[in-house]
């Protein structure tokens, strides 16, 4: 099962070390990881989404919770919450795949953020499952490049990942 475990550490050298680390020692996989600092610049927020059972899961939280630098630790998927990926696609746009192309990103509501003569590079934001979607629905021979952050999630209503 698909986890996303959002995890509040102090922003130091060595804590993203150390929390990747214990996923490879014990042979947890890491299918994405985000962080960045958060609106109080000694703390950072880091998005992990694994797989694993619910003891897995729950094992990995345990062991999170025990590194020094590790304030808090939540599952997302044990309540509601919102998730989105973004991705930067560059694809081929010439001749009749311009209009195409065009087409393709308004109705997944993507943005075109950079042109030239025979590429597009578009934008898009969404769930994994959208993103996912667009390239199936494209030609896979026009797709050039593809870069995408992983996902990033928080908690809907009144749930908070706070000191």
């Amino acid at each position: 099962m698909r986890h996303i475990l959002s995890i509040l550490l102090e922003n130091e050298a060595g804590a993203l070390s150390r929390v990747v680390g214990l996923f490879s020692a014990r042979a947890y996989n890491i299918d994405s990881l985000t962080v960045a600092t958060t609106e109080d610049s000694t703390l950072s927020r880091m998005t992990i989404v694994t797989h694993g059972s619910d003891d897995v899961v729950e094992q990995i939280t345990k062991q999170l919770n025990k590194l020094i630098e590790v304030v808090k630790v939540i599952d997302l998927n044990e309540s509601e919450h919102i998730e989105r990926e973004m991705m930067l696609i560059k694809v081929r746009a010439t001749g009749k795949d311009r209009e195409e192309m065009k087409r393709m990103a308004d109705i997944f509501r993507g943005r075109i953020i950079d042109v030239t003569e025979k590429t597009y590079t578009i934008e898009l934001t969404g769930t994994s499952d959208k993103l996912n979607a667009f390239i199936e629905a494209i030609d896979r021979a026009v797709i050039l490049e593809t870069v995408r952050t992983g996902a990033s999630g928080i908690g809907r209503g009144e749930r908070v990942l706070k000191i």
